[in-house]
């Protein structure tokens, strides 16, 4: 029995060790490569395009798989009413520059002249009325007029005054030009109307929609003749580059990878063509294995997210395809 019980016994230890120096095989991982291999999935950007106006879509140029490149018009509004502004704040602009002119010019030459010519009539007024008070003035001591005519006469002199200082003072103004106050509010009055040419200007030109990167059409979300706002979504554009692989690495295999490391990627497609890429990115922080990457006992490992960018992907990778990295022997990285 004894001899039977020890069998049994070492029977279970050969068992378990087994099985435990088997956990990568089963994990998905060979013994000799489970350092040289990663997996992940391809993980392509995508854009929601819209335009930064609201109006009424006039024009839509791609479909649904159409490739488009950088720059390319892919949609337009109906720009009447935003040419219609445009044109309004041009003239408002125009007229504001004018009346700036005007106020940095000053007075004309003949105004000057004619404020001049009325100065020196208000003084002939003012010398005749001063004639007429002060022979008024001798006159009234022998009785010859009374003291209302004398005071008429005083009252009259002190208005051709009064009128030929203000003749003065007007032409004192013209000549001296505008003030530096009313230049100032007019340069502002025409800086506000040009800041609102360009906004107009720029929403003209946003009645188009570019497409900001070389890609593919998924979605034609609006249609010819539909209203919208900024908020709403006309196309969604998958971005053609850059081309990045999302995987996961556990945290013993860490030290063997870092940023810049040249690697190579293969898909289940092709898998005797492989991609040169790159790791561009190792996540600081550590988190479990996603439950869409690996099999349940794998799923409670702490592990760190990679990015790694493909060179020249071409159109083969697609959005979510599985692929494999495989990373340098340590002769290669040598």
């Amino acid at each position: 029995m004894k001899k039977v019980a020890i069998f049994v016994l070492l029977f279970a230890v050969a068992v378990t060790g087994g099985w435990w120096f088997d956990v990568p095989a089963r994990l998905g991982f060979a013994k000799e490569n489970r350092d040289a291999v990663l997996y992940g999935n391809v993980d392509i950007r995508q854009v929601s395009l819209g335009f930064r106006v609201s109006g009424r879509i006039a024009d839509l140029r791609v479909d649904e798989g159409d490739t488009v490149k950088a720059g390319d018009v892919i949609a337009r509004l109906d720009a009447e009413p935003f040419q219609q502004s445009l044109d309004a704040a041009e003239a408002e602009a125009e007229a504001l520059r004018a009346t700036l002119a005007k106020v940095k010019a000053g007075a004309r030459a003949a105004e000057i002249a004619q404020a001049r010519a009325v100065h020196e009539e208000r003084l002939a007024e003012l010398r005749n009325s001063d004639l007429a008070y002060q022979r008024a003035r001798q006159l009234r001591p022998n009785g010859t007029i009374s003291q209302a005519d004398l005071d008429q006469a005083s009252a009259v002199r002190a208005a051709a005054a009064a009128r030929a200082t203000s003749a003065r003072e007007a032409l004192a103004l013209l000549e001296e030009g505008s003030r530096v106050e009313d230049v100032a509010a007019a340069e502002a009055q025409l800086n506000a109307a040009t800041a609102k040419v360009a906004s107009a200007r720029t929403s003209l030109k946003d009645t188009e929609l570019v497409a900001p990167s070389a890609g593919i059409i998924l979605s034609r979300v609006r249609e010819t003749g539909a209203i919208i706002s900024p908020a709403d979504t006309v196309y969604v554009l998958s971005l053609t580059e850059p081309v990045w692989v999302r995987a996961y690495v556990a945290e013993p295999d860490l030290g063997r990878i870092h940023p810049g490391m040249k690697v190579k990627i293969t898909s289940d497609t092709a898998p005797s063509r492989p991609y040169e890429a790159t790791i561009g990115f190792i996540s600081p922080v550590a988190e479990f294995t996603p439950k869409s990457v690996e099999t349940p006992e794998l799923r409670t490992d702490l592990v760190y997210r990679l990015r790694i960018i493909v060179n020249n992907p071409g159109v083969d990778l697609r959005q979510g395809m599985p692929v494999t990295v495989h990373l340098p022997t340590p002769e290669e990285a040598t």
